[in-house]
Parts: structure tokens; sequence; C-alpha cells
């Protein structure tokens, strides 16, 4: 392995450690709202008026940046028996075509994502007051990260689909 393709999967670990620690703060906090909420609720038969609007955007923001990690690893629904079943070059094609279809919707949500985050400036959720436009950039946001992580796996997967490759480092 040369130094450069060291350099880019030490860049790429770090990436990936990066946004999987983003995910994992926000279900610490979504995780302590809640459980903060239900004990307040049990033992002083109160809530927090703000503790549900924390938990549905952490989990959306989640949910968002979680895509792309998920991408990575396979765990996204697919139909992989067409392309077990075709011959090797006629499945990188196939393969191919996946990968810039991915890539067109990917940049399309992109771009429906500002336009939801621009036109939501102006509403401000219930409780927190917060705008709305923080809630809708996690999309293009999400997005986004789908794109790097699939520019990050390209080569792997036209090589060899979503299926690791044992010898083959991430």
């Amino acid at each position: 392995m040369t130094r450069h393709n060291q350099i880019i999967g030490r860049l790429e670990r770090g990436f990936v450690a990066l946004n999987a620690a983003v995910i994992i703060a926000l279900l610490v906090v979504m995780c302590i709202t809640v459980g903060w909420n239900v004990g307040l609720r049990y033992f002083t038969n109160r809530s927090l008026p703000w503790a549900d609007e924390v938990a549905r955007y952490a989990m959306i923001w989640m949910s968002f940046l979680g895509a792309g990690l998920a991408l990575r690893e396979g765990a996204h629904v697919a139909l992989s028996n067409l392309q077990t079943a075709l011959p090797d070059l006629v499945a990188r094609g196939l393969r191919m075509v996946v990968l810039l279809l991915l890539l067109g919707f990917f940049a399309a949500m992109i771009w429906i994502g500002w336009e939801y985050a621009a036109r939501a400036q102006f509403q401000r959720s219930a409780a927190l007051r917060l705008s709305m436009s923080w809630v809708y950039l996690a999309m293009p946001v999400g997005f986004t990260l789908l794109t790097v992580h699939l520019l990050l796996i390209a080569r792997r997967y036209l090589r060899h689909g979503l299926d690791r490759d044992e010898n083959e480092a991430v």
C-alpha cells in the first residue's frame, strides 16, 4: 500500500469515525432527554414541554446522518440476486448504472433539501421556537454525506458489489 493510499485510508476512517460519533452524541441527547422527561413525569406529574421536539429532531438528524454509514455496510434494502446471476462484466455494468442513478438521486435530494430548508426559515417549532430550517437541513446534509460515502466506496462497490472483500481494507 502506497503512502498516498495510507493517508486516504486514514482520512476515510477519521471521516467515518466522526460521522459515527455525531450519531452517538445525538442518540445520547435523545436518550437523556426522553429518560429525564419520563422520570420527571413519573415523580412530579409534570413534563418538559420541549423534550418531544428535542427527541424528534435528534431522531431525524440521526436517520439522515446514519444513512451513509448504513450504505457503506450494505444495510439498505437491495436486490442483489440479479447481479449475482449475471456474468461478472455485465454485473459491473449494472453496478455502474446503479451508482450513477444513486448519485443523480442524491444530488436531486440535496437540491430539494436546500429548497425545503430555505422555505422553512421563518417557521418556528412550537416549544423551542427553533427555526424549522435547522430541522430540514438534515436532508441536504444527510444526502451530502451519502454522496461522500458512496464515492468513497465506489471502487469497491463497482468491483465486488456491497459484499466486503476480506482482504481489502476499508
